[in-house]
C-alpha cells in the first residue's frame, strides 16, 4: 500500500496576521488600562476649559485663558514649529504620550509573562509580530483622538468657548491626526522592541518623543524649518486649523513611511536578537 506524502502548508500572511490580530484585540479590549486611557484623553480638554479663567480660592488670582475657541484645544491655528506658549502644544497631540505608554504596557507584558518567547517558539514570524503590535496601537489611539474630541467638544459647550472655525479645515485636521496614529503606534513599537526587557525605560523615551521635545530642541536650534515639523514630529503638528486635503495626504504619506521604516527595523532587531 502506497504512502501518501503528507504536506504541511504554513498560514498565509494574512491568516497568521489576523490570527494574531484576534488575540491582541481580544486582549486590547479586556485591559482595564486601555479604558482608563480613553476616559483620560476626554477628561484632559474638559479639565483644561473647565479650569482655565478661573479664580484660585487661596490666592484670589485668576488662572489665565489659554483657549478663546473650543478649537484651539485641538489644534495650533498654523503649523507649529516653535513653542511659544504651553497653549499651542497642549491640544489632541497630548493623546500620543498615552497612546505609546499603552504601547509600552502591551509590550512590556508580553515580554514580562513570557508570552513572546511561547509565541515566536511555535509558529509566528516576528514581522507580524510588529504589524500586530502597530496596528493595535494604532487604532488605541485614533480611539484616544475620538474621545479626545468628544470631550472637548463637551467642554466646550459647558463653558461658553466660541465653535468658530473653518469647517474644511478643522476635519482635515482631526483627519490628519487620526491617520498619524499609524506612524506614532509603528515608533512606539520600535523603541519598545529596542528597550524590551527594560520597561521603565520604554515607557521613559514613549513619553520623551511624545511631548514633542525632540523637534522643540531641533527648531530651537536650526529655525523654522518645515522638515523638521513633517519628518521629525510625524506631521501630526503640521495638521492644524489652517489644513486642507494637501495636508492629509502629507500626514497619510508620513505615516506610512514611519511605518514602513520602524516596523521593517524592529522586525530586523527581533530576528538578530533572542526572545527573552
Amino acid at each position: 500500500m502506497a504512502q501518501r506524502e503528507l504536506k504541511f502548508e504554513s498560514p498565509s500572511f494574512f491568516k497568521r496576521l489576523k490570527g494574531m490580530l484576534g488575540v491582541d484585540f481580544y486582549r486590547l479590549f479586556h485591559t482595564p488600562m486601555y479604558y482608563i486611557f480613553l476616559a483620560i484623553a476626554a477628561i484632559i480638554p474638559a479639565m483644561i476649559l473647565g479650569t482655565s479663567g478661573m479664580e484660585n480660592p487661596q490666592t484670589g488670582e485668576i488662572a489665565p485663558q489659554l483657549y478663546t475657541n473650543v478649537w484651539h484645544i485641538i489644534a495650533a491655528d498654523s503649523p507649529l514649529y516653535v513653542v511659544n506658549s504651553i497653549a499651542e502644544y497642549a491640544n489632541m497631540n497630548m493623546v500620543f504620550i498615552f497612546g505609546g505608554i499603552m504601547v509600552s504596557i502591551f509590550i512590556g507584558h508580553d515580554y514580562k509573562s513570557g508570552y513572546v518567547k511561547q509565541l515566536f517558539t511555535t509558529h509566528a514570524k516576528k514581522q507580524d509580530y510588529m504589524l500586530s503590535k502597530v496596528i493595535v496601537g494604532a487604532f488605541s489611539m485614533a480611539c484616544m483622538c475620538i474621545t479626545y474630541l468628544i470631550g472637548a467638544v463637551v467642554a466646550g459647550l459647558l463653558t461658553g468657548v466660541s465653535f468658530e472655525v473653518n469647517v474644511m479645515s478643522l476635519v482635515c485636521a482631526i483627519v490628519g491626526k487620526i491617520i498619524m496614529s499609524l506612524g506614532w503606534a509603528s515608533l512606539y513599537t520600535f523603541l519598545n522592541i529596542i528597550f524590551r526587557k527594560y520597561f521603565g525605560i520604554s515607557i521613559a523615551s514613549s513619553f520623551f518623543f511624545g511631548t514633542g521635545i525632540l523637534i522643540i530642541g531641533a527648531a530651537a536650534i536650526l529655525g523654522n524649518n518645515s522638515l523638521l515639523n513633517i519628518f521629525l514630529y510625524g506631521s501630526s503638528v503640521y495638521a492644524c486649523l489652517s489644513a486642507n486635503i494637501l495636508t492629509v495626504l502629507v500626514c497619510f504619506v508620513c505615516s506610512i513611511v514611519w511605518a514602513v521604516i520602524y516596523t521593517a527595523l524592529g522586525t530586523r532587531i527581533l530576528s538578530k536578537s533572542d526572545v527573552y
